[in-house]
């Protein structure tokens, strides 16, 4: 198994190895944006990318926008990208998902849980529940298929009910119509909601 570290990818975006970044805010991500009329909302994007999605959040008024990716050379990169906004609408953390404090309202998933080893995906959902505050929501696109080896790797909507159940009720989860061509019939859309209390 791959070392999936800081170094791993790192070296992707120094070798612009990075066939997951479609350059631009996905669809299924955009039309979801649009929707939200709170431009106050604690939102986080963890393992961001090249983050279309906080460009495009930012161009449209949102105020509170957390980014954080493992990768110290990308983190670099869009601090010099976001220069005018970091510190002030945008906060910007090359460091660990799992190490993150701090409490959201909404966490958008873009390409992160599937660049993770599956072996965390547990503590991938534990993590979620812990950084949402209360009613807090998970909103993005999980791939509905299976990959060869990996990263990405891939799952299933029954896999992902499964995972998810104990701690969020599952609002959204249906095929995307808008995916872009490559990934037609592939994704899945969906909105998490963290739970009031866990069942006993």
């Amino acid at each position: 198994m791959i070392d999936l570290n800081a170094d791993y990818w790192s070296g992707r975006y120094k070798d612009d190895n990075t066939g997951w970044d479609i350059g631009h805010v996905s669809a299924p991500i955009k039309e979801y944006i649009d929707q939200l009329t709170n431009k106050s909302l604690a939102i986080l994007i963890p393992g961001c990318g090249n983050s279309y999605e906080a460009e495009y959040l930012l161009k449209n008024s949102f105020t509170n926008i957390t980014l954080i990716d493992i990768s110290p050379v990308l983190t670099k990169k869009l601090e010099d990208k976001f220069n005018t906004f970091n510190h002030k609408q945008l906060t910007i953390i090359a460091g660990n998902f799992f190490d993150l404090k701090g409490k959201f309202d909404l966490i958008i998933e873009q390409t992160f849980f599937c660049a993770l080893d599956p072996a965390l995906r547990k503590a991938y959902v534990d993590k979620m529940y812990d950084l949402l505050k209360p009613g807090g929501k998970i909103a993005g696109v999980l791939f509905n298929k299976e990959f060869e080896g990996g990263p990405p790797f891939g799952g299933t909507k029954e896999e992902y009910v499964q995972l998810f159940a104990d701690k969020f009720k599952i609002k959204t989860m249906e095929s995307c119509y808008n995916s872009i061509a490559p990934r037609k019939d592939s994704e899945v859309f969906i909105i998490m909601q963290k739970t009031e209390s866990l069942p006993d």
